[in-house]
């Protein structure tokens, strides 16, 4: 546990940590991920949940009815319903969506997941999400979970977070850094 806690910090690792011994112990790892990647999805498509759940405006009884009646309809487990009403209870929400994602990095550990961000300018087709998956999976010698997210501000290319490893192939990186050569130039 010292050493699965000691991936996250802060408050929401804190949280997250006492979500993942729960669960832990009450055979419910899959169960509570599976409530949590739900929720962490209507978050990313609703502003007005966003803003209910950001908001010190609504009170601690208000944001803990609204968001038990969101699990309700996404039919989330009890545990992830009574951990999700503690947070509200402690006026903690703010920090829910770094609570969800501290928990997928230690579920990711305690499987032996090495987890990669993958960024690109357009979707990657299947075929390429399994090439690049073998190539990170052989260089970080385990299995690896990748992420990934569409950024059309790359123009092209990928920026690839492995850990604590960064790689910016994308051709906005190239693009900046020729502009600070052609700075120097001038």
């Amino acid at each position: 546990m010292a050493q699965e806690s000691a991936l996250v910090s802060g408050i929401a690792g804190r949280y997250a940590t006492a979500l993942f011994d729960l669960a832990r112990d009450s055979g419910q790892l899959d169960a509570v991920a599976k409530d949590l990647a739900a929720l962490s999805a209507l978050m990313a498509d609703s502003t007005d949940l966003v803003r209910l759940i950001r908001s010190p405006v609504f009170s601690r009884e208000e944001q803990g009815a609204a968001i038990g009646a969101v699990l309700a309809r996404i039919g989330a487990a009890d545990l992830t319903r009574n951990f999700v009403g503690v947070v509200a209870q402690n006026r903690r929400l703010f920090a829910l969506a770094d609570m969800i994602k501290a928990y997928g990095k230690l579920l990711s550990h305690h499987r032996g997941e090495v987890v990669a961000e993958v960024v690109s300018a357009e979707p990657l087709n299947e075929a390429e999400l399994a090439q690049l998956k073998s190539a990170l999976s052989s260089a970080a010698a385990g299995n690896v979970v990748l992420q990934a997210r569409v950024e059309p501000d790359l123009i092209g290319g990928l920026v690839v977070q492995l850990g604590s490893r960064m790689i910016d192939a994308s051709i906005r990186a190239k693009l900046n850094s020729l502009k600070s050569v052609m700075k120097g130039v001038a």
